[in-house]
């Protein structure tokens, strides 16, 4: 029997702990027949990963995928919870642990931040007379004076830090405003206050603040507060504020899609994100298989470097291991002028399309030009335009 064993990050205050509880459930309900759905915290709470593991085996699981409801990859999913699986692993030699990834980096994320953007509320501030709480007075702003600030927890992880802000420019892609920023509550550096700086300094007239939460805590509280503070004092601002992520469906969805992988065995390459990919494989005839043949001995890998090997990306700049991608493509289709990353998207063998040359190149020198049209590119071309800006 499957099990999926959810590990929360633990919160010192209980209605976040409560709700993650209460999203494992709606996981539960989603989840294939037979499979065993519990939920463990790395700290600040229980049950434990060890008691969750417990728990599991006690239910009749003999594979169990743990999967961090943890937004990046820094030091507790890199040290804490494979040490866990280690312990795990000496416990019960009978069961098969795997390590499923984290949230990361996922276009689905982007939909979520997308839908809480739109469910944004004006911040309410206190008036100076009576003390009621009033919402900042209407104005008409358009879209090229509005700026978006993602607001991270912050890590001591560089590369969990760098993931944050390219989650916050992959929104930005998908939005006509003008800026989309990126801070942090703690730990790091631009700070809130500094990210609510910047985007003055930028001249927005409009600012949406965006937390890049999973569920409530502490920090969401002094979230609300700083922003009601702010935008008390910049009255000729307007401030709104989007909810933490919550109990979306895509969130669901995300989570089983990770806890699939370890399952099954198998982990996709991450194109999720990659606009070119379905326009390139009609165009190339280009039989991209997300999962790329790679059976993962999950078993093996995870006993020396458990969660590195699963994001293609590299996020965690390990070289421990390198796979060998077979897309299968004939020897006309493998053409020379594109080559398939780990970030499953379609790159040139130089620094753009042949079809779309610039006239010099990086010196300065002429180089020779061939249209989009004799290159063949056009529909990837189309694929690529962005959204229209003001």
């Amino acid at each position: 029997m499957n099990a999926i064993l959810l590990v929360g990050h633990g919160s010192r205050d209980p209605e976040g702990n409560r709700e993650l509880m209460e999203f494992a459930r709606a996981v539960a309900e989603k989840a294939p027949e037979n499979t065993v759905v519990e939920t463990c915290f790395l700290e600040l709470t229980r049950p434990s990963i060890a008691e969750g593991v417990t728990a599991c085996v006690d239910k009749g699981a003999t594979r169990v995928v743990l999967v961090p409801i943890i937004l990046f990859a820094a030091g507790h999913a890199k040290i804490d919870i494979p040490n866990a699986i280690d312990r795990a692993k000496i416990r019960y030699p009978q069961v098969e642990f795997v390590y499923g990834r984290p949230i990361g980096v996922h276009e689905k994320v982007v939909q979520i931040m997308q839908t809480r953007l739109q469910e944004a509320q004006p911040v309410l501030v206190t008036a100076n007379q009576g003390g009621a709480a009033v919402a900042a007075p209407p104005a008409t702003v358009t879209d090229e004076e509005t700026a978006v600030l993602v607001l991270g927890r912050g890590s001591s992880d560089p590369d969990a830090n760098s993931d944050f802000f390219k989650m916050t420019r992959m929104l930005w892609e998908k939005l006509p405003y003008k800026w989309a920023e990126s801070s942090f509550i703690g730990v790091t550096q631009p700070s809130f206050p500094d990210g609510l700086q910047r985007c003055l300094l930028l001249g927005a007239k409009k600012i949406v603040i965006m937390p890049y939460f999973l569920f409530t805590g502490v920090l969401i509280k002094r979230i609300d507060e700083m922003t009601a503070e702010f935008a008390a004092a910049h009255p000729d601002v307007q401030v709104e504020i989007g909810g933490y992520f919550g109990f979306h469906p895509k969130l669901v969805e995300l989570v089983l899609e990770r806890a699939n992988e370890g399952l099954n065995g198998r982990v996709a390459a991450n194109c999720d994100n990659c606009q070119f990919r379905l326009e390139a494989a009609k165009h190339h005839h280009h039989h991209h298989d997300h999962d790329h043949g790679h059976d993962h001995d999950h078993d093996h890998h995870h006993d020396h470097d458990h969660d590195h090997h699963h994001n293609h990306a590299h996020d965690h700049h390990h070289d421990e291991e390198h796979h060998d991608h077979d897309h299968a493509m004939s020897s006309r289709e493998a053409s020379p002028d594109f080559h398939h990353d780990h970030d499953g998207e379609l790159h040139h063998s130089h620094h753009e399309q042949e079809g779309a040359l610039n006239s010099q190149d990086e010196e300065g020198h002429e180089g020779k030009y061939i249209s989009p049209e004799d290159a063949g590119h056009a529909e990837i071309a189309a694929a690529s335009e962005r959204v229209n800006r003001p």
